[in-house]
């Protein structure tokens, strides 16, 4: 959500903002259409102001004038006009202000300006890691899950649907052994505190991140207003939600695992075999609070906490800036982390790490003093995948794969699998 501010005093940024994400022409009338009503309301707001000072200050006559005998009659029915009278414009103000927070919640944040214009074609590598192995004699994952029993897709299709899958024997132990290596490294390396988050939140919590209203075709509902969560960074930046923190909080670094739902995977037809999209999945997420001047250097440190998960599994990636066309709903700064998978001869996303300003902390109302008796700011939130694991088993199946058909099991992670080798 943005601040008001933004549109009395810098509503070009907004446009501007809106523009370089390429959503100008539909989003343009919805800001104009915002300037107008927040207008209305602080006329309104006036209006309501100097009729109640006037009704106090004629309901002091009218007492004046009963204590010293005086008809007060015409004085009372000119009180009870103007209480009419506020009534009237506390109906238009409350109607404006219901339909400028809709509109508020329709508009995505503003693009940092170091981000590029333009759709998925703009989006720049910035730096690369490894050598991605050549895609010659290597298999794809579902044909080497299902050979070494690790994979069980006709069954997971057969209990729940097509985007679901099933995780058997070594595969279901590279699961808890991921787990456990993600969540090692990064609260004992990188400082974060873990954190069991649960699996369904409210609305309001998923109207803070973000995901709501506009998202809401795209989510699980549950029962009783419950939904079924996207990502932990649902419930872990929703932990603060209407609290104040005090500056030596921050920054704050939590980090949780938890399964994730979501219903556009496999949208279009598009890589619905294997893998590299389902409807439920697991995944460690990384989220962080801190002071605005800090934000940059935070998305920065939080990149560098992803990659080096990719890093200690010896997995080829590459960083990509996206373009402010390709940049999620919510945030103003986001890098995708992509793995190179050659059974499937592609870049596949395991991460995105982004920046929100303020963006959702003004919807949560998270915020932070910055120093005693000053008055509370909005706290910069930041998150990112430390790692998705569907996409991080299918690089380690392809990348480690042996002519065998059995699969090496990278260094950091024996000890927490048990084993050398899959297979």
């Amino acid at each position: 959500m943005h601040d008001l501010k933004l549109l009395r005093e810098n509503i070009e940024a907004l446009r501007d903002g809106m523009r370089r994400r390429g959503q100008l022409d539909v989003l343009g009338p919805v800001i104009d259409r915002a300037e107008a009503l927040d207008r209305d309301r602080r006329v309104l707001l006036q209006q309501i102001e100097e009729r109640k000072a006037a009704r106090n200050t004629a309901s002091q006559e009218v007492a004046r004038r009963k204590k010293s005998g005086e008809d007060a009659t015409k004085l009372i029915a000119q009180t009870r006009g103007l209480g009419d009278e506020i009534a009237a414009f506390q109906r238009q103000y409350d109607e404006r202000f219901a339909e400028l927070e809709r509109l508020q919640y329709e508009l995505p944040n503003v693009p940092l300006l170091d981000v590029p214009q333009g759709g998925d074609q703009a989006n720049r590598v910035v730096r690369t890691w490894g050598t991605p192995r050549s895609h010659d004699g290597v298999r794809p994952h579902w044909e080497v899950g299902e050979q070494l029993g690790l994979l069980d897709l006709p069954r997971g299709a057969k209990i729940s649907g097509s985007g679901f899958i099933v995780l058997r024997g070594a595969g279901a132990r590279l699961v808890r052994a991921l787990m456990a290596f993600m969540l090692d490294l990064h609260t004992r390396e990188h400082g974060y505190e873990e954190v069991w988050v649960p699996s369904l939140v409210n609305r309001q919590s998923m109207t803070g991140t973000g995901q709501l209203p506009k998202f809401e075709d795209d989510a699980y509902i549950a029962t009783d207003d419950l939904f079924l969560i996207p990502t932990a960074e649902v419930p872990l930046t929703n932990l603060y939600r209407d609290e104040v923190l005090d500056a030596g909080d921050l920054p704050k670094a939590m980090t949780a695992y938890s399964p994730c739902f979501r219903r556009e995977a496999g949208a279009h037809g598009k890589d619905t075999r294997g893998m590299i999209r389902v409807h439920q999945f697991d995944k460690v997420e990384l989220v962080r609070y801190c002071a605005p001047e800090d934000s940059a250097a935070q998305l920065e440190l939080l990149t560098a906490h992803a990659e080096a998960i990719l890093q200690r599994l010896e997995l080829p990636y590459r960083v990509v800036l996206l373009a402010a066309g390709d940049t999620g709903f919510s945030s103003a700064k986001t890098f995708d982390i992509e793995v190179f998978a050659p059974g499937v001869g592609t870049w596949l996303e395991v991460s995105s790490c982004s920046t929100f300003t303020d963006f959702q902390a003004r919807r949560a109302n998270i915020r932070y003093r910055p120093a005693p008796g000053d008055k509370p700011r909005f706290v910069h939130t930041l998150n990112g995948s430390g790692l998705a694991f569907p996409r991080t088993i299918i690089a380690l199946l392809e990348h480690h794969q042996r002519a065998d058909g059995t699969v090496t099991v990278p260094e950091a992670l024996r000890r927490y699998l048990g084993a050398d080798t899959l297979g």
